[in-house]
């Protein structure tokens, strides 16, 4: 259960994702051309912006909508949950395979080598590669983007290992399971959107920023590197 503490930060966090909110459509309208410069900045340093898919019309609008406050603040507030802290023990949360057994983050780490999520066709002699299919960032009945994948928010397991199918038609390289529906692994890693981490010896080595705007697979390939 949550304590007054977490509460008062939650409130703060309220507070300033409110101001963020308010103040992006402020500028919006007072300078819409400046607006929309930064939102291109930011979609290029996320990779939105140089998806052919999207078109800035396609997501940029969406900024500071109601959808898109309700998502901001329910990342930050799971942020103040945070329990995969640098060098720390990792957290070994819960985890459903796609033919639904339960197993665990642990599970898919062989001895002492790094277990990741990423760059598994370069570091796959060194490393376990594991990808966890959490909550949707963008589902359709939340703060979608035109022209993207449609998924709505998953309201059962099953419809979570769907979602995940999807993924795992793309070919990825490395085991894909999904987050339990209370979203152990999402909450206790601050994983939402997306975020990279690289586990080794059940302790977290590194710890990546939150995506898009601080997903940076070259950091962890700066790691990977020391330890091949």
């Amino acid at each position: 259960m949550a304590g007054p503490g977490l509460w008062l930060r939650r409130a703060w966090t309220l507070l300033q994702v409110s101001v963020h909110v308010l103040l992006g459509k402020a500028l919006r309208r007072l300078f819409p051309a400046a607006s929309r410069r930064r939102l291109l900045d930011r979609g290029r340093a996320g990779g939105v912006a140089g998806n052919p898919r999207f078109a800035y019309e396609d997501w940029g609008p969406t900024f500071f909508s109601r959808q898109y406050f309700r998502f901001v603040l329910k990342a930050q507030w799971q942020r103040l949950e945070d329990r995969a802290l640098l060098g720390e023990g990792a957290p070994d949360c819960p985890v459903v395979d796609l033919r639904g057994r339960a197993r665990r983050i642990g599970d898919f780490a062989r001895g002492s080598r790094p277990l990741f999520n990423q760059l598994v066709q370069d570091f796959n002699s060194i490393a376990d590669f594991l990808i966890i299919y959490i909550e949707e960032a963008h589902p359709t009945d939340g703060w979608a983007f035109a022209n993207n994948v449609d998924i709505p928010s998953h309201r059962s397991l099953q419809e979570r290992q769907e979602a995940a199918r999807r993924l795992l038609a793309r070919g990825p390289r490395c085991p894909v399971v999904v987050d339990t529906m209370d979203n152990a692994s999402s909450r206790q890693y601050a994983a939402l959107p997306e975020r990279l981490y690289l586990l080794r010896e059940g302790k977290v080595v590194y710890k990546g920023g939150p995506g898009p705007w601080n997903y940076n697979p070259g950091e962890v390939r700066a790691v990977l590197e020391k330890l091949s």
